[in-house]
């Protein structure tokens, strides 16, 4: 196969290929539904080339001392590497996602009438304006540009997770699996990147946790990054730490979570649905929730002002927003496991980037990548106070006098989940339009 066919890594990486029909993985044997945000404006959802697993052919060494024995990364790639493996672009998915960027991020994707429109534009309007990049719609090119997008490890996606089973005990993991830092995802996704003969991402994109993933990549790989952008995303603060500490009350409060040995057909699926809602609570904001909701009755007709069906008025009808909250935890449950919850949640809070260099200036200063960093002006997860905040940090730190670190911010009422929820609005402004 020719390097410019390539689009899964060479034999020698014992990919085990899957696929890329139905968004459905398995987890310990149970089917898992692999989530899908398809904006119903988009006329098409773009289609991995190749969906696989990458084996890591030894311990993986993890920053809290523990080794994964032969792990999995599970991923995907969308067209393809050219002859030089020069047009690659790393998509980075937050909490719950998958490697499946193409149905959860599908306006990062520039379609052939938006490329037209997007030539017209005058280079010097684009941020990211070089070779594909910068388009008025879409950040990422198919016809010029290979994206992957890799599942992080302690999901139930594919890569290696609290069901996965351990090889040394021939028995899964459970509770056993081990602290999995964003650093450790970056460093076993260098690994896969070198397998496929990758020297340099032309871009690395996140937000959320993913954003973490892509200023950890310009961290620990000054010398493999060309741009990274960095949506949503700072250290977590004291709010956010606690409203974790309740998700992962609700999921080991279940008498079903079993201290982390269910079986996954019986997994804590009431604990797992309150640590789902209550983190809605922090992906949305208020003025969104006032606009849908405001004190309206649940829109099935229940009436917060009753009694419950036995004369009693502790409970009752539920309120609209109340009604929307059990909707998302009820979906979740059918898409993700508790385990695999508790590991990411773990994962997010405690990446702090420059712990490992013993402080900012001197982690931060490492960056030769161009730098984009995003904030949402009703983000209460991520305020973008504090996204500024590390921005300025970045900023002051690098080699280039900040010249090459950029900040814009995203004014929605979407909240945190903005950058999923208006992807338009994103990519105009990563892309510098406007």
């Amino acid at each position: 196969m020719s390097q410019t066919e390539l689009a899964k890594p060479p034999e020698a990486s014992k990919p085990e290929e899957s696929v890329a029909k139905e968004a459905t993985l398995s987890f310990m044997g149970r089917p898992m539904l692999v989530p899908k945000r398809v904006n119903k404006s988009v006329k098409a959802v773009p289609a991995p080339t190749y969906e696989g697993d990458f084996i890591i052919e030894d311990h993986l060494l993890l920053q809290c001392g523990r080794t994964l024995v032969r792990p999995t990364l599970h991923y995907a790639v969308y067209g393809r590497l050219n002859a030089g493996c020069s047009n690659a672009v790393l998509v980075c998915h937050a909490l719950s996602g998958s490697a499946l960027v193409g149905s959860w991020w599908p306006e990062l994707f520039a379609r052939d009438s938006q490329i037209e429109s997007a030539s017209k534009l005058e280079t010097s309007q684009a941020g990211l304006s070089e070779k594909g990049i910068a388009g008025a719609r879409g950040i990422v090119d198919l016809e010029k540009d290979c994206v992957i997008c890799i599942n992080l490890l302690g999901s139930c996606y594919g890569s290696t997770g609290p069901g996965s089973i351990n090889p040394e005990t021939g028995k899964p993991y459970g509770p056993e699996f081990p602290l999995i830092s964003i650093a450790d995802n970056v460093r076993a996704q260098a690994l896969l990147m070198d397998s496929l003969g990758i020297a340099k991402w032309k871009l690395a994109i996140g937000g959320s946790i993913g954003g973490m993933q892509a200023l950890d990549w310009a961290i620990l790989y000054p010398g493999r990054v060309e741009q990274a952008v960095v949506i949503g995303v700072a250290p977590l603060g004291a709010m956010a730490i606690a409203l974790n500490h309740l998700q992962r009350q609700a999921i080991q409060s279940d008498p079903d979570w079993l201290e982390g040995r269910y079986w996954p057909h019986k997994q804590p699926r009431k604990g797992l649905a309150l640590a789902r809602e209550i983190a809605t609570l922090s992906y949305k904001s208020p003025q969104l929730f006032a606009e849908r909701f405001g004190r309206n009755p649940n829109r099935n007709g229940e009436d917060p002002w009753s009694l419950d069906d036995h004369g009693g008025g502790l409970t009752g009808g539920r309120f609209d927003v109340a009604g929307f909250l059990d909707y998302q935890g009820r979906g979740f449950v059918e898409r993700f496991d508790a385990n695999a919850y508790l590991a990411i949640l773990r994962t997010m809070e405690t990446w702090e980037p420059e712990r490992e260099f013993g402080d900012a200036r001197k982690a931060f200063g490492r960056i030769q990548a161009q730098m984009t960093f995003v904030g949402i002006s009703s983000d209460q997860l991520f305020p973008e106070t504090d996204v500024r905040r590390l921005a300025e940090s970045v900023r002051n730190a690098v080699s280039s006098g900040g010249k090459n670190v950029r900040y814009c911010e995203m004014i929605s009422d979407h909240g945190h989940d903005a950058f999923l929820s208006e992807q338009a609005e994103l990519v105009r402004l990563v892309n510098g339009i406007g």
